[in-house]
This record gives structure tokens, C-alpha cells and sequence, in this order.
């Protein structure tokens, strides 16, 4: 290649990087007079972002595949929106945590992440108004459902206003380079559970396997010993300055934990949402079969059915029901209308934009 033709060509990626400069700058000069338009009022709405990102990757004609481009863009969404004003979002601390890249990965690194001790004090801090937005796991692909998140949305006036799928590696994480001397295992216990097998194949049997509250403790955990090991993700081998032993190490490649974001504001339909209730059943025989006749009756598909007690009595159950389409759809409005009739209890959760990255 002549130096002619490589010159040519990075004078036209500078000329065409002062093009994207400029652009961006005018965008974030129209975010803000939205802002100002609004005058204090709701900064966030998913609905606008699923739209935008969805109609970003369509446009999309490559080299760059979609998914890039909607990362890259929300970056470019949310260094606008936080013109506007910067967004808290509390999340399951500490640093490092999957919870921490979910919250990253919706609304991008211009928002601020404030980690939690719990997943109780991440719902705490949003409804008391010290953060704007709570992301919480409440499923994964491999060991199911997150209880607690389950139990807290029953009771919590925050409404679930979007939801982040994020693909779960973990790697094996030291300080020291090498896996000779490994005494002691740390990790969350579903963390532990998804990489059960590739434990059992590479590490001695008497190496000692630790539940903690987190993979960031875990992580954290493992820099103080050189004979501790944890299984963590990047974020948290980053943070703690870990060597990766072995990388991608759960049993299931396409492990997945999926992330709900509860706010205190309704969202409006995007064109492709998901509506989370949860409901009970009279206590009498086909209560289910009838209590979940509607959705059949009115065309609405089921794509989440979740049974949970209900600590409010003896082998009593609660729903965890997941239909597609939005409350301001018709077919939703009649199903919602005749679940009430029928159930004991029903609680609208929210209706959110299908997650888009």
C-alpha cells in the first residue's frame, strides 16, 4: 500500500470525524432544548430510546453490525441525556456487578450507578427519591428466578419501566497467574451453580467452594489471598486487578440473567412491549385453568408464567405473568378487565419496551 492511498484515507476519516463531531454536538444541542421545553419535568423515556435504537439498527447497512451501532448510540443517548440531567440508578453493589453492567449497558456510562448493599436497598433508595431508577435481576436462563426481586415488586410503588438481557460469562479469577495453590473458590451462589461442572473437570475436589453476597466480593475477596480464586465477569477482574485463569467457564453458553428497571413513572407503548403482572387464584379447583383463559380469549400471548408463595398463608401462590403488548392496547385492556374478575389479586407491574440491545 503507497503512503499516498493510506494518507488519502485517514485524511478522509479525520474530515469525516469533525462531520460526526459537529453532528453529535447538535444533537446534544437539541436534546438540551428539549430539556428545556420540558422544564424539570421526566428526562428518561424508554419507549423513545427502544424506538430510536430499534430504528437505528433497520437503517443499518453495515460494515458495522447492528449491534455495535445501537451501543454506540446509547452512548451518544445517554451523553444527551444527561445534559438534560444526570440519572442515579441504583443497582445490587458493590462495583463490578453484573447488576452494575445492566445498569451500564440501558442507559449507558454518562449516568450515574450508586451500588447497594442489597437488592431491598436498591429498591429503598429509588422509592425514598435519593436515585431515579432501580435495575434488578429477577430471572436467569439457568437457575431461574430471582425470589426476592419477585417478593419486592409486589409491594413497591415502583412501576417496571424497561428490562435489560445481559449474557453472563464468568472466568475464573487470582492475583497469581497460575492455578496451582488454589485453596478456596469465592462466588454468588447461582454463579457457583452455573460453572458447577467446569469446577468439578479443572480444580482438585477439596478446593473449598464459598457463597458471597456478590462476584464483586468474591472478586474483591480473591486479591487479598493468593490462594483464593473467584468467578466474577470483566468488570470486576478490571476492578480488583485480577489475572483471568480461565475465561467464559459457565456450563450453559448462552447463560443469561434478565435485568427489570422500576422506576416511579408509567411508560408508553413503543410499538413492541411486554406487560408484567402478578395475580392469585380463588382457592378452588381449575382456578389457574380459568385465570388464565382470558389471554387465550383475547389474543394475547404468555411469555413468562412464574408460581412464587405468597406468605400470606399456607401453600397459597402467587403469579408472575409476563403477556406481550402494552396497557393501551385494546386486547390487553379486555384481558387485564377480565383477570380482575376472576383473580384474587391483580397488580399491574408495568409495561415496558422489549429490550433492544
Amino acid at each position: 500500500m503507497s503512503d499516498e492511498i493510506l494518507k488519502s484515507h485517514r485524511d478522509a476519516i479525520d474530515a469525516l470525524d469533525a462531520q460526526i463531531l459537529a453532528m453529535l454536538n447538535q444533537r446534544a444541542g437539541h436534546a438540551r432544548a428539549i430539556g428545556e421545553l420540558k422544564g424539570g419535568g421526566l428526562v428518561y423515556r424508554p419507549e423513545r430510546e427502544a424506538q430510536v435504537l430499534a430504528r437505528i439498527k433497520q437503517l443499518n447497512s453495515g460494515p458495522l453490525p447492528d449491534e455495535s451501532v445501537a451501543k454506540l448510540f446509547r452512548e451518544i443517548m445517554s451523553a444527551c441525556l444527561s445534559i438534560e440531567r444526570p440519572l442515579t440508578i441504583a443497582y445490587l453493589g458493590p462495583e463490578g456487578t453484573f447488576s452494575q453492567s445492566a445498569a451500564i449497558k440501558q442507559f449507558g456510562h454518562a449516568a450515574v450507578t450508586q451500588a447497594c448493599a442489597s437488592i431491598d436497598e436498591a429498591f429503598r433508595v429509588v422509592e425514598a427519591g435519593a436515585a431515579d431508577y432501580v435495575v434488578a435481576p429477577v430471572e436467569n436462563s439457568t437457575e431461574g428466578a430471582v425470589g426476592r426481586t419477585l417478593d419486592l415488586m409486589v409491594s413497591t410503588p415502583l412501576k417496571v419501566c424497561g428490562e435489560v438481557e445481559l449474557r453472563i460469562h464468568h472466568h475464573l479469577l487470582r492475583r497469581e497467574a497460575g492455578l496451582a495453590g488454589i485453596r478456596r473458590v469465592y462466588s454468588h451462589a447461582q454463579s457457583l451453580a452455573q460453572c458447577h461442572e467446569w469446577l468439578n473437570d479443572n480444580l482438585p475436589v477439596e478446593v473449598e467452594r464459598v457463597s458471597v453476597s456478590s462476584n464483586a466480593e468474591a472478586a474483591r475477596l480473591a486479591s487479598l489471598d493468593a490462594h483464593c480464586a473467584a468467578i466474577a465477569g470483566d468488570a470486576a477482574a478490571e476492578r480488583f486487578g485480577l489475572h483471568k485463569l480461565a475465561e467464559n467457564i459457565e456450563d450453559e453458553p448462552n447463560n443469561t440473567t434478565r435485568f427489570l428497571v422500576l422506576g416511579y413513572h408509567d411508560t408508553n407503548a413503543s410499538g413492541r412491549d411486554k406487560t408484567s403482572l402478578v395475580m392469585s387464584a380463588q382457592n378452588k379447583p381449575g382456578a389457574v385453568h380459568q385465570l388464565l383463559s382470558p389471554l387465550a380469549e383475547n389474543g394475547v400471548s404468555m411469555t413468562k408464567f412464574e408460581s412464587r408463595p405468597s406468605r400470606t398463608g399456607l401453600w397459597e401462590y402467587l403469579f408472575f405473568v409476563d403477556i406481550e403488548g402494552h396497557t393501551s392496547e385494546a386486547r390487553v385492556q379486555n384481558t387485564l378487565e377480565a383477570l380482575r374478575e376472576r383473580a384474587a389479586f391483580v397488580k399491574v407491574l408495568g409495561a415496558y419496551p422489549v429490550a433492544v440491545l
